[in-house]
């Protein structure tokens, strides 16, 4: 309650303030104005607290206002002094805005033309068509599912990615929710479980499941089928996704302390209270190539034939073509692969896996993408991409690239309000997003930002149409390589497709040359073991 009251001092000073200049007035009749100002800053603080649309001033009532102030004047601030609305931290302003904008269903337009140095190094953009297309219908879906599920889903192109509740509040978790309810679009559990205010909303759920198996493990961490059954037959979860790795902390496990264990995150993980939390760098229930496809085919057995995939940021590329060789020897395929890329990453991770560790996504979705062409696979296969994709060309750069879809986190998060305050592992998230502190997250009106998070997913479908429409196709499925171009260098523009081009169908089977620079890898991968024939990865 300390904190909490920290939180309400400058509204508490207001009220004293104003107290004491009423009695000042018997003194002076100059005490009206301490009245008056102290007088209006309290009713507008005790207005900040119950008014629904702001977290950050229900947690900071009065004192709040200096950061909408600060918003006005940054502009002018950031132009002359400071930096510029594109510079990173890791979202520049410009993107945090256009996800603010969207979410509240204001208008995203910009005068003036871009701000973006067009000529320099690195500079993308889609082509477009003479003949444009109009585009009705931005409900846009893909189906997921091969030919071994009987319960195929049919996704849209734009989802919520993996966040837990745990990392997440309750509020949070309960309004991105209710908001892919609202929107018809998929929510991703993250790997805690499927906790009650995953169901509260009755949004389609994405069920993940890590190395810690929450919610379907026995007591020593191990995999338990029937509990796993018992949620993944849930009608609410519609595919499964197994987490091999994530794009912030690759290759690292975790660990949630006994002390931040509450009875709702014990239930939701079916783990003890009292008791650390591990979650595994690696998993249990299989540790080769060949075992990892049983397990694939043990869950969809279980699920009674929902999709099932798995998620990984790509490292040891030979690693991954082991994976593939071992569905082409047991014919067992997953219905979906999630490649996240390094730049993803919505909670803490050592400095040295957020900056150092891990593939980037385009190399990532281009590697995947292309060795599941080269094996004969990719028609079975569909291919989601996850890792700072907030834009309608953010997803149209990744589905040129090979993706079938598009997920994202940090995106959703800020149309729950996030203001990127980076305290996301301090507990103290000052708009009651990522946090457990009930105080805060009181902040987060959940039936406000479900609208939100609706708005958001539903205007940047409604860009993305747009951008489809201008490259004179009818489905942004229709976006390949060479509609995207780039800069490698000032004044050097290249096309996508000779930066990234599709490998052949069938490529690697042949063996006959190694013009893409994958058969190297691809014979050294074995489906039995993920350690190489020789040294090299």
């Amino acid at each position: 309650m300390g904190k909490l009251y920290k939180r309400y001092l400058p509204l508490a000073l207001c009220v004293i303030l104003c107290i004491a200049s009423l009695f000042g007035l018997a003194h002076s009749a100059w005490f009206w104005l301490g009245v008056l100002v102290f007088g209006a800053l309290a009713v507008m603080g005790v207005r900040d607290i119950i008014q629904t649309k702001h977290s950050i001033l229900r947690n900071y009532p009065v004192i709040g206002h200096l950061r909408f102030l600060f918003e006005e004047i940054r502009p002018e601030i950031r132009q002359y002094l400071i930096e510029s609305d594109s510079d990173e931290e890791p979202f520049s302003r410009e993107e945090r805005s256009i996800v603010y904008q969207r979410a509240k269903n204001v208008e995203d337009a910009r005068p003036f033309g871009t701000k973006m140095q067009v000529y320099g190094s690195g500079y993308q953009w889609l082509t477009h068509s003479i003949r444009p297309r109009h585009i009705a219908d931005t409900d846009f879906r893909v189906t997921i599912g091969g030919p071994d599920c009987s319960q195929p889903y049919s996704a849209s192109i734009y989802n919520i990615s993996a966040m837990s509740f745990g990392a997440l509040s309750s509020n949070a978790i309960e309004a991105l929710n209710r908001g892919a309810k609202a929107g018809g679009f998929a929510h991703d559990t993250g790997e805690g479980g499927i906790s009650r205010y995953h169901r509260a909303g009755g949004g389609d759920l994405i069920y993940e499941l890590g190395s810690g198996y929450f919610g379907c493990r026995n007591h020593d961490g191990s995999f338990n089928p029937e509990k796993f059954a018992k949620l993944a037959t849930d009608p609410q979860v519609k595919m499964i996704e197994i987490k091999l790795s994530q794009g912030a902390k690759p290759g690292h496990g975790g660990m949630l302390p006994a002390a931040k264990i509450t009875p709702e995150i014990a239930e939701a993980r079916d783990v003890p209270m009292g008791v650390d939390c591990i979650s595994p760098a690696s998993h249990s229930a299989f540790s080769t190539p060949l075992e990892m496809m049983a397990f694939i085919r043990q869950l969809r057995e279980l699920s009674q034939g929902k999709p099932v995939g798995f998620k990984l940021c790509v490292g040891h590329r030979r690693e991954f073509m082991c994976i593939v060789k071992a569905m082409l020897e047991t014919g067992i395929t997953p219905d979906f692969i999630v490649v996240d890329g390094k730049e993803g990453g919505t909670g803490a991770a050592p400095l040295e896996f957020s900056n150092h560790m891990g593939m980037p996504l385009v190399e990532g979705l281009t590697f995947v993408h292309n060795t599941l062409r080269g094996a004969g696979l990719r028609e079975r296969v569909k291919i989601g991409a996850s890792g700072k994709l907030i834009s309608a060309f953010d997803i149209a750069k990744a589905l040129a690239l090979g993706a079938d879809w598009a997920n994202s986190a940090r995106g959703f998060m800020f149309s729950i309000g996030c203001i990127q305050a980076q305290s996301c592992h301090t507990n103290r998230c000052p708009v009651g997003v990522a946090t457990q502190d009930k105080a805060r997250s009181r902040a987060l009106v959940v039936p406000d930002k479900a609208q939100r998070v609706a708005n958001f997913h539903r205007n940047t479908l409604k860009a993305l149409a747009e951008m489809t429409g201008a490259a004179g196709l009818d489905h942004p499925g229709g976006f390949l390589p060479h509609h995207l171009m780039m800069r490698e260098k000032d004044r050097n523009m290249v096309v996508g497709d000779e930066v990234y081009p599709y490998m052949p169908e069938g490529f690697l089977l042949r063996e006959d040359d190694d013009r893409f620079g994958y058969l190297k890898r691809w014979r050294r991968a074995r489906p039995e073991a993920f350690e190489p024939f020789d040294s090299g990865v």
